[in-house]
Formats: structure tokens, C-alpha cells, sequence
């Protein structure tokens, strides 16, 4: 294959994968406004139905925390494109079948079929290692982490005006979005694994447990590992609390959430795919990592300060340098696995993704519901009584914390520093001990 053909193909390749994101985060967008609705639908309670919908977001992430491996380790033998179509065809049927789920326990199977395809956003970053190299994958990654943000742009806002229709709508047209998904990338995508790079499928790597084990290889990808947990745990606040956070404190309703959310995606987009690649120039991996997460820090914590809606809006600049972090962490965690393990890796991210996942919205949502519950009742009074002889200062601090609506935003926040902190000395560590001439330093 000549040079021109080898570039041709990339091109294919990249455009591919960018659609194919973008046409998978809008189908899963589209149902978020509307899957609530159905559940109720079902079960007849708003009560009820916020329990189930819970529990059909532990399902989510837990079948993605035991198949992300798998399916990471299956692209490592099989190739990177038959997960990839089988993911897309799997997801369009798993659609159509909860746009016809009779009952709560068929959409339950769908939701559980669902995180299962959608596992294969492993391998789509692994994809994305083969066909770039190492220097290069940051920049490769944001891309990535564009399509996803411009998914999650549209898709909401497109499931509200179709869930005008009925609730069962927006299922039928993202079952048509992974189908084109589908149908593309059976005529354009081409095999990125040669076939003398692939791996032998293994249950001990491909098992949720083997699969982190590799994350334990050295101290730097370990490190690397907390930083991925923590940047999750802290992003799912928003799924936990935002919606509810902003209602009881700017009283928006779903028109100013769903514009927010826009800007938000909108800001995405651009840091992830326009300016992590002039940064990462600039900077290096290590340090614009350590930025966004700095920058996230500080916009999630005026978020949780902020007493008016405005100032919340505005923290959003800040907070949007977040975007600056996952692209560059996942560089730097593929530099420290071999070319036949990116598949494996890619698993294991998304595994330690899903335990995040289940366990951050639990919290959360207990540190909300704490802080401006009953709870909160009860805690200026135990403050009251066990603080009594310390000043008053230090009894105004501590209730204006604990009973602060905001709260679990700063804990957020803190989440996001300690993942910076560790991020950079993880980052300085390996410096450290690299030979000078492959140092990850700022250029000139």
C-alpha cells in the first residue's frame, strides 16, 4: 500500500470514528429526558420511579465495569472492527427493544444490554492508539472527547423535542442513529491490528479484577489509575445532583438546565478539540493535565459557592479546562503499556470508569440530600451543642460547610485537587527517572 493510500485510509478511519461517537452519544442522549417518563409510566409512582431509574443506572454502569475488559481484550485478538460494528448493530436492536418493552423487567434487560454495547467506547480509543502515534494521541483523544461532548449537546436537547411525541420515540429514532452508525462503518471503517500485533484472548486479563491488575504494573500507571477514578467520581456529580441543585437554588426548570448543559457541551468541544492539541504543544501531557484539573477545581467549587445564577454560569470557563485533562491522561497511560495491550487498557479504564460510576451518584445524591434535608436540621444543632465553647466564627464556618447546598460540589472540587496533586507527582516521578532526552518538557 503506497504512502498517499496508507493516508486516505486514516482519514476513513478517523472521520469514521468521529461519526460513529457522535452518532452513539446522541442516541444514548436522546433517551435521557424521556427514559424516567417510561419508567413511570410503568410503575405509576415519580417516587418510585426516581428509585428504579437509580437502580437502572447501577445496572448501566455495572454491566460496563464487568464487560469493558472483556470486550477490551476480545479487540486485542479479534481486531478492532468487528467489536466495534457488532457494538453499533447491538446497540440499535437493544433500542428497538425498549421502544417495545411491555413491561419494567424487558426495559431493565435493555438497559442491561445496553451497557454492555456500549463497552465498546474501549475500543474506540484503543482505535484511536493504533492509528496515531504516541505523541499524537492527545490531540487523537480529544477529538474523541469532541465527538462525545457534541453528542451529549444534541442529544438531550433532541429527546426532549421528540419525547413531545411520546415517551417511546426517542427510542426508535436512536435505534435508527446506531443503525446508520452501523451501515457506515461497514462500508468505510478499516482494521487498524495487524494481525502480528494481536493478543490471545485470556480470561485473566479479560475478568474485571485481571484486567485492573494491569493498572498495578508500575507506580506511574498506578497513580495514573487514581487520577481516572477521581476525574469520574467527580464528573458524575452532575448526573447525581445538578438538575436538582439548580432548581432548589437559581429555581431553574428544564429550559435553563438543558441551555446550560448546551454551553457546557459547546465549551467542551472546543477545549477538547481545538485546544488540547496547542497546549499539549506547548506544555506537554503531564502539565495540561494537571491544568484542567486545576481548572476543574476551581469552576466545580464556584459552582457549589456561587449565589447567584450568573455566577454560577460563569464558572463554567474555568470548569470548561477540565476538558484539558482526559485526553492527556489517557496519552499518558498508553505510553506505559505495549502496543498489544491498548485494548486491554482501554478495558480497564472504563471498568475503574464504572466504579465511579456507581459508586459517585450514590454519594452524592446522600451529600445533597444531607445538605439540604433534614439532615441539615439535625447538624447545626449537633454543631451547635459540640462546639459551644469555641468561638462563634469557628461554628459559623463549620455550619455554613456542612449544611451549605453546595457541598457536594466542594467535595467535588476536592476530589478533582487531590486527583492534580497526584497527577503531578506521578508525572514528575517518572520525569525523573526517564533519560533526559525523552523527558516530557515544555518546549521552548
Amino acid at each position: 500500500m503506497s504512502v498517499l493510500s496508507r493516508l486516505r485510509t486514516q482519514r476513513a478511519a478517523l472521520a469514521f470514528i468521529f461519526v460513529t461517537a457522535v452518532l452513539d452519544i446522541v442516541a444514548m442522549g436522546i433517551i435521557i429526558p424521556v427514559l424516567p417518563v417510561l419508567i413511570e409510566d410503568f410503575v405509576g409512582s415519580n417516587a418510585r420511579a426516581g428509585i428504579i431509574n437509580g437502580v437502572f443506572v447501577a445496572l448501566w454502569a455495572g454491566m460496563q465495569f464487568l464487560c469493558s475488559p472483556i470486550i477490551g481484550s476480545l479487540s486485542d485478538q479479534c481486531g478492532r472492527r468487528p467489536v466495534i460494528l457488532i457494538s453499533c448493530a447491538g446497540l440499535s436492536l437493544d433500542y428497538m427493544l425498549m421502544a417495545l418493552a411491555p413491561d419494567l423487567w424487558w426495559l431493565a434487560l435493555g438497559r442491561i444490554i445496553a451497557g454492555i454495547t456500549s463497552s465498546s467506547f474501549t475500543t474506540v480509543y484503543a482505535y484511536m492508539a493504533d492509528i496515531t502515534a504516541p505523541e499524537k494521541r492527545a490531540r487523537a483523544f480529544g477529538l474523541i472527547g469532541a465527538a462525545f461532548s457534541a453528542g451529549f449537546v444534541l442529544g438531550p436537547l433532541l429527546g426532549g423535542v421528540l419525547g413531545e411525541f411520546g415517551p417511546r420515540v426517542p427510542f426508535w429514532v436512536a435505534a435508527a442513529l446506531s443503525a446508520v452508525a452501523f451501515f457506515y462503518g461497514l462500508l468505510v471503517l478499516p482494521e487498524s491490528l495487524p494481525v502480528e500485533k494481536r493478543m490471545k484472548f485470556s480470561w485473566k486479563r479479560a475478568n474485571p479484577v485481571g484486567a485492573l491488575i494491569l493498572l498495578r504494573r508500575n507506580t506511574e500507571l498506578a497513580g495514573l489509575s487514581v487520577v481516572n477514578f477521581l476525574l469520574y467520581f467527580a464528573h458524575h456529580l452532575f448526573t447525581a445532583v445538578f438538575v436538582l441543585y439548580a432548581a432548589y437554588r437559581y429555581s431553574w426548570g428544564p429550559k435553563e438546565v438543558g441551555l446550560l448543559l448546551a454551553l457546557v457541551g459547546v465549551l467542551d468541544m472546543l477545549v477538547q478539540g481545538v485546544l488540547v492539541g496547542p497546549v499539549v504543544k506547548r506544555l506537554g501531557d503531564r502539565m495540561t493535565m494537571v491544568l484542567g484539573l486545576v481548572g476543574g477545581t476551581v469552576g466545580i467549587a464556584a459552582m457549589g459557592w456561587a449565589p447567584d445564577g450568573l455566577i454560577f454560569i460563569l464558572a463554567v470557563l474555568p470548569n470548561s479546562l477540565w476538558g484539558l485533562a482526559m485526553p492527556t491522561l489517557q496519552s499518558l497511560m498508553t505510553r506505559h503499556v505495549g502496543e498489544d495491550e491498548q485494548g486491554q487498557l482501554q478495558g480497564a479504564n472504563m471498568s475503574v470508569a464504572s466504579i465511579a460510576g456507581v459508586m459517585s451518584p450514590l454519594f452524592f445524591g446522600w451529600i445533597y440530600s444531607f445538605s439540604v434535608g433534614d439532615g441539615a436540621v439535625g447538624t447545626r444543632a449537633w454543631i451547635a451543642e459540640t462546639f459551644a465553647p469555641a468561638s462563634g466564627w469557628i461554628q459559623l464556618a463549620a455550619v455554613r460547610i456542612l449544611t451549605d447546598p453546595g457541598l457536594a460540589f466542594y467535595l467535588a472540587a476536592v476530589s478533582l485537587l487531590l486527583a492534580a496533586l497526584i497527577g503531578w507527582w506521578v508525572g514528575r516521578r517518572a520525569e525523573r527517572q526517564a533519560p533526559a532526552a525523552v523527558q516530557d518538557a515544555p518546549l521552548p
